[in-house]
């Protein structure tokens, strides 16, 4: 039986990322499932509460990752064509901007929405539903639910955080910082219709405000990253917290080279994979052979699979954006 093949462009992935794309896609469809009933379940008991709201919404937006990551998959599978040389692979980044996008767009409504019902003071109700005969104060319903739904994102947040560092992924890293976030919305909206319960009302817009804050400070976060990536800033790690390493290992791998006097290079993120742009100092200034030059390529691409494609550039010396 033939091997699988799984590529990211001309990348072919090895088996161990092909396994982890294939856990990735599988938990983006379990997200999906989840999401769906949790929607369905919050519609129904939603009620007057801006908090409950608040969550119903967030979790709707919360669709928006998952779905760009499958799509962003399908579409940097392509091969690189004539009019996209480069490949396919910005989808990635296109998928994580538009979250980002709907993130920020829905959270600053939601602030303006719940901090004008807080100014005009309005004193929101929960009534009664009858269920097999019983007549039960709603709120009990959407604590109830809230307390059910905020579980399940959390274990599988945590699960694609480790999927998402290995396959370099930043749309599945969103995906997984939002669902990990998820007890803070569940215990938001608790507290908001407790508050109403309590006769407290203005617990409930501060609780909707919250989770507004919660979604806005996403979709900023993931805004600058995406923004960044697109704008083809410093390779960083998948959490965009430092600059990815792997463009040390290749200048270092490239200065061990014996007919190598010094080398510097600028790494942009395409998504999942990195395009290097290798400059090489010669000693004495001496031309390489192609044969030289074709061995140093082949073995800075196999340092990681994540360099899609590498450009080495002579030069009498490095330029300043390649510096330390």
């Amino acid at each position: 039986m033939s091997r699988e093949v799984v590529r990211f462009g001309h990348t072919e992935l090895p088996e161990r990322q092909r396994e982890v794309l294939r856990r990735a896609v599988r938990l983006e469809w379990v997200t999906l499932g989840v999401l769906t009933v949790t929607v369905i379940l919050m519609f129904f008991v939603v009620g007057n509460s801006q908090a409950m709201r608040a969550a119903w919404i967030e979790d709707m937006l919360s669709f928006i990752p998952p779905i760009a990551f499958l799509v962003a998959v399908r579409i940097n599978r392509r091969l690189p064509t004539k009019r996209h040389p480069y490949g396919f692979h910005r989808s990635v980044g296109v998928g994580h901007l538009v979250a980002a996008v709907a993130l920020c767009s829905m959270g600053i409504f939601l602030i303006v929405e719940s901090g004008s019902a807080l100014l005009r003071g309005e004193h929101p109700t929960i009534g009664t539903i009858e269920l097999f005969g019983v007549s039960i104060w709603l709120g009990w319903l959407m604590i109830a639910v809230m307390a059910v739904t905020s579980v399940p994102p959390v274990i599988i947040g945590r699960a694609k955080i480790t999927l998402a560092k290995e396959l370099h992924n930043k749309v599945l890293y969103a995906d997984a910082d939002m669902n990990k976030a998820d007890w803070m919305t569940g215990i938001g909206s608790i507290v908001g219709v407790s508050g109403i319960g309590l006769g407290l009302w203005w617990l409930d817009s501060a609780a909707a405000l919250f989770i507004a804050a919660s979604i806005l400070t996403d979709g900023v976060r993931n805004l600058r990253g995406a923004v960044a990536d697109l704008m083809d800033e410093r390779a960083t790690t998948f959490d965009d917290r430092k600059p990815e390493p792997l463009a040390v290992r290749i200048d270092d791998y490239l200065r061990g080279l014996p007919w190598v006097a010094d080398a510097g290079s600028r790494m942009r993120d395409e998504g999942h994979v990195f395009h290097v742009e290798a400059f090489v100092v010669p000693i004495d200034g001496t031309v390489p052979s192609l044969e030289m030059l074709e061995s140093a390529r082949e073995a800075c691409i196999a340092l990681d699979w994540k360099v899609q494609d590498i450009v080495l550039v002579l030069t009498r010396e490095l330029p300043e954006v390649v510096g330390a």
